[in-house]
């Protein structure tokens, strides 16, 4: 007898979404292993991205632990909006599709970024900053600048597009409290870390550019796992109960069982002790 395979709930998909998320943000901030392992470099200066350059005794790790987190964010990014497609289609519907989206190009980027090292530490090395001045690195460097600012890019746009929804669409009150003030003080770090790299670029110093995109990047993974807390505990939904309509009703699921499920998950109650 041939069993046909269904596809997870949506609030199967959001809870398996939320570990995927939570362990990305976690590996994402791998780089404060430098606050007990010695590195070299100056955490207050150099970019983070110089952990992980190709002449670093730790660069192996901190690429890997770069790869690792953007395939995580990325696989929780697109498992979340798998699950988007069980809300009615509107404007909430719109805002998380495009939110998601935007995370799931971080988590790419951040990927990507991870396969193109810098070759050097131009912050702490003064022969790689001539050389980078002059053109004379790898394309590489190109090319992680283009990745880097994709990941921020998305990062910053999921921040923006997530909050949104949850404010103007009822969304998980953890994300609708600590949202906005996240997404601001993202702006801040962002902008921050752009006038440093202006100023390094025009051999005016760092202006701490370290404290700042380690700020950047910090709070990137605070909202991520913000996000997996809310998709972890997110309440039963009516788009919960069509979802499993679709799907049939387990085995040994009585209908009368069924009738009541969709009834708590339209009235948003949570079953009670007593309930059968």
């Amino acid at each position: 007898m041939s069993v046909t395979p269904t596809r997870p709930s949506a609030a199967a998909r959001r809870r398996a979404a939320a570990v995927l998320l939570l362990l990305g943000a976690l590996t994402y901030t791998a780089w404060v292993l430098e606050l007990v392992v010695a590195t070299g470099l100056d955490p207050v200066q150099a970019y983070v991205s110089e952990l992980a350059a190709a002449d670093q005794p730790l660069g192996g790790l901190f690429r890997a632990t770069d790869l690792v987190a953007g395939l995580l964010v990325l696989a929780g990014a697109l498992t979340a909006l798998s699950a988007v497609s069980a809300v009615p289609a509107g404007e909430r519907r719109a805002w998380t599709t495009a939110g998601w989206a935007a995370l799931a190009l971080f988590g790419a980027a951040t990927a990507a970024d991870s396969r193109l090292p810098l070759s050097c530490a131009p912050t702490s090395d003064p022969v790689c900053a001539a050389r980078e001045t002059a053109g004379l690195v790898p394309a590489t460097h190109t090319a992680h600048a283009v990745s880097s600012s994709l990941a921020m890019a998305g990062a910053l746009a999921a921040l923006i597009l997530l909050t949104v929804a949850a404010r103007r669409h009822g969304g998980p009150a953890p994300l609708r409290r600590f949202g906005p003030p996240l997404v601001l003080a993202e702006l801040a770090a962002t902008l921050w870390t752009l006038a440093a790299v202006a100023a390094f670029g025009a051999g005016r110093g760092t202006w701490a550019l370290g404290a700042g995109q380690r700020l950047q990047v910090l709070l990137v993974a605070c909202y991520v796992a913000l996000l997996a807390r809310c998709l972890a505990r997110a309440p039963q939904r009516p788009e919960d109960a069509r979802d499993r309509e679709r799907q049939g009703p387990p085995e040994g699921e009585s209908p009368g069982q069924r009738h009541r499920e969709r009834s708590r998950a339209h009235h948003g109650r949570r079953p009670r002790r007593g309930d059968r």
